[in-house]
């Protein structure tokens, strides 16, 4: 039996903008996606901590140390700028190994993303 586990989180970070007129995803931050072991086209989980949303899209990278989270596209009319997210990203294991996997989880500063 397979099932799906947490791979990865970016957890509480702020969001620095929503662009409604994108094709549609999520920027982050390049370093954050490295430190997170997300890739660039991962599907991810998107939950708002200001307002109970929660979706999912795509990653895509956006400017290393930049500290930018931005939602595009229809995902925009769901947060706004300065609302706090954490951003999930899944993987199917077989049970037995699920049981031993860890995730990598970031806990990047609030105020400006970093991961310092």
């Amino acid at each position: 039996m397979q099932i799906q586990v947490v791979k990865s989180k970016i957890h509480r970070v702020m969001v620095t903008g929503a662009d409604l007129n994108y094709i549609g995803s999520i920027t982050i931050d390049e370093a954050l996606m490295e430190a997170s072991n997300i890739i660039e086209g991962e599907k991810v989980s998107i939950v708002n901590i200001n307002n109970g949303a929660r979706l999912e899209t795509y990653a895509i990278k956006g400017n290393r140390n930049s500290g930018e989270i931005t939602l595009n596209g229809p995902a925009a009319r769901m947060v706004q700028k300065g609302d706090i997210i954490i951003i999930i990203s899944y993987g199917i294991l077989d049970f037995e190994e699920a049981k031993t996997f860890k995730p990598t989880l970031v806990f990047p500063n609030e105020k400006d993303n970093s991961l310092t």
